[in-house]
């Protein structure tokens, strides 16, 4: 667990003593805060299918063990992912700003959707990406100070994974922060003192977000065929006609899931190391439990917390009765702490035997399609940060984004020992 232990203790004693049927695990507060972990762990033992009644997002069931979430993932007769019953996350997108993209689509048109994309992450091509991936992480790493503190979040996770989403967009290469505002600004919860502090204000940006691509995609369209995102898009019958409202939705779904699922790990293998100095020797010592590592870092991290479906009629889960157009709230981050599955889940083993077992980048159809090119990345990362550094120290408190959808950072300071 993160941090100083009273905090926890008095977390714990509130997740206990609350009446059941009052947790709201959505709440974006205890993520913050990082207080959600003895709410969860309730859940999973007294009501693994759990009904709030008065969320913060309003209504929604929790699912919060990892077989039952298993079972809503491949359950799409039930479970609907479409972007006009409320799309993916806990919190409703307002009616008019709903917009489609495959991850938020139900059969049959997701699956061709989807396949249009598929190409980037083909074992061929990730292994022409790995060429780059190396130098950039190279140069990057190179240029950080040694013996002084500085943010990782902004050194390192967030330059290296707009790097990447400037080549698979191929994007111009001085305007690449773009993409990461643009991320942040589609996942952030409209608040004040926040990124945003209306939805207006939210989808005011997402449109110049638009604007830009669809420059971008017009060009595309009249040049020859070639291996970037919005080329392959461009081209495709199942993605050449998409109206304005699914081209936003496929565009936030790529970039969002290029950059704050890597990024937020990334950050993650930092404090996770931090928190157990047994595990970071052990890699210092053997670099090839790179491999076990990356997988582990992801399921510990989980950089996505949930994601939600809304249920087309009347079902049974867990022996809860879940009603048509009830909101099914999939918890990852619970799932994958979930002992039932996987053994002494609350401790990071960077040698598991099966440090696949998790659910991070979902399961069934709507499977991550990057998930090959996050593994890649990271192992990258990693190969190239033992080559150089002896050690990453957290010197501070990590700040945490305001939401219950990215489970990550927004600022890690750190030193590297000299």
């Amino acid at each position: 667990m993160h941090g100083n232990i009273k905090p926890l203790e008095a977390a714990r004693e509130r997740a206990y003593s609350m009446p059941l049927e009052d947790i709201d695990v959505g709440n974006p507060d205890l993520f913050v805060n990082y207080e959600f972990w003895p709410y969860f762990e309730r859940l999973r033992k007294e009501a693994p299918v759990h009904y709030c009644k008065n969320g913060m997002f309003g209504p929604y069931w929790s699912v919060t063990k990892y077989n039952d979430i298993m079972e809503v993932e491949t359950n799409h007769q039930s479970f609907s992912s479409a972007a006009d019953l409320g799309g993916i996350t806990i919190r409703d997108v307002p009616m008019e700003y709903r917009r489609e993209s495959f991850i938020a689509m139900d059969q049959p048109r997701h699956g061709p959707q989807r396949k249009t994309v598929a190409p980037m992450f083909t074992p061929t091509h990730l292994d022409n990406l790995a060429i780059a991936i190396r130098e950039r992480s190279a140069s990057c790493l190179d240029n950080l100070p040694i013996g002084e503190t500085f943010d990782w979040v902004d050194r390192v996770s967030v330059e290296l994974t707009t790097q990447m989403l400037a080549v698979l967009f191929d994007f111009p290469w001085e305007e690449r922060r773009k993409l990461t505002h643009w991320s942040d600004v589609s996942t952030t919860i409209p608040a004040p003192g926040q990124l945003v502090e209306t939805e207006e204000e939210r989808q005011k940006i997402l449109l110049e977000c638009a604007s830009y691509f669809g420059k971008m995609w017009n060009e595309r369209a009249k040049q020859p065929l070639k291996s970037d995102l919005l080329s392959m898009m461009a081209h495709n019958d199942a993605t050449r006609n998409m109206d304005p409202n699914n081209f936003l939705g496929n565009l936030v779904l790529l970039i969002v899931g290029g950059n704050d699922t890597t990024r937020n790990t990334l950050s993650g293998s930092i404090m996770a190391l931090h928190e157990n100095p047994d595990q970071y020797k052990k890699l210092r010592e053997n670099p090839a439990l790179i491999e076990s590592f990356v997988p582990e870092v992801i399921r510990w991290q989980t950089p996505l917390a949930h994601m939600r479906r809304t249920a087309l009629h009347d079902v049974t889960l867990g022996g809860q009765q879940i009603k048509k157009g009830d909101k099914v709230v999939m918890w990852y981050v619970s799932g994958n702490r979930d002992g039932d599955v996987i053994e002494n889940p609350d401790a990071f083993i960077i040698d598991r035997k099966r440090p696949r077992t998790h659910l991070s980048f979902g399961f069934g159809i709507h499977r991550c399609v990057g998930m090959r090119l996050a593994e890649l990345q990271l192992r990258i990362i990693w190969e190239e940060i033992l080559k150089r550094f002896s050690k990453i120290e957290v010197v501070g408190e990590p700040v945490r984004p305001y939401s219950s959808f990215v489970k990550g950072y927004d600022k890690l300071p750190v030193r590297i020992t000299a």
